[in-house]
């Protein structure tokens, strides 16, 4: 508190006393990390523990470059997570965010980093998924990835697809190549049972999802 002294001619001494606002430092956030499904680089990270509304900043750069970029529509947010996706979208780079917390009027944290997260090697690939139909011809087997990992990858995606006799044979493996989604298996026992599972697989990154619910259909 910072007192003033005032002289004045007919009411002699006067003092005042002044409050100083300093500025609140709230706790930063923390477990700042990237959430990368096919591609899609969600930020999260977890409230300071306090009763107040907050609202977050989000901040980017490259790995390597000095400069700290706002990130359009992740200023002044209230929920702990923002779709960096446009900003990272590069495979080959590696990237930082970092995120602070503010509640009005004038309180705020210090900046919380994420690890460095790479779109390559930290994104998780998901499965296709199954349809199956059963034809005179066999057994027609359908991939469909997701319209996201598409979009991304379209020409990088292959598919492996396993199959199951339930007479206890040896498990199949039949490779589907980039931009083929469709397999006809023939030559079927007659009401024999197969079951299926698929996986994605980006053979040039070396990158593979686990495969997929198990599916079964009995030959007519």
């Amino acid at each position: 508190m910072n007192c003033l002294l005032l002289g004045t001619v007919l009411l002699g001494s006067l003092e005042v006393c002044v409050t100083a606002q300093v500025p609140v430092m709230l706790a930063p956030p923390t477990q700042v990390r990237f959430d990368s499904v096919d591609y899609k680089n969600i930020l999260r990270w977890t409230p300071p523990n306090i009763s107040e509304p907050l609202l977050f900043n989000i901040q980017w750069k490259i790995y390597g470059e000095p400069q700290w970029l706002d990130v359009e529509g992740c200023q002044g947010i209230q929920k702990p997570q923002c779709d960096l996706s446009s900003v990272t979208s590069e495979p080959r780079e590696w990237y930082y965010a970092r995120v602070h917390a503010s509640s009005q009027p004038s309180s705020k944290s210090a900046w919380a980093l994420s690890p460095r997260f790479s779109p390559r090697w930290n994104t998780k690939i998901s499965p296709p998924h199954l349809k199956l139909n059963v034809t005179e011809q066999g057994i027609v087997i359908r991939v469909k990835p997701p319209k996201v990992l598409v979009k991304k990858m379209h020409n990088s995606l292959n598919f492996k697809i396993y199959i199951t006799h339930t007479d206890g044979g040896e498990q199949e493996v039949f490779d589907m190549e980039c931009c083929s989604n469709k397999l006809t298996l023939s030559d079927l026992k007659h009401k024999d049972r197969y079951c299926f599972q698929a996986q994605t697989t980006i053979p040039h990154q070396a990158k593979s999802s686990i495969r997929s619910s198990e599916r079964c259909v009995t030959v007519l």
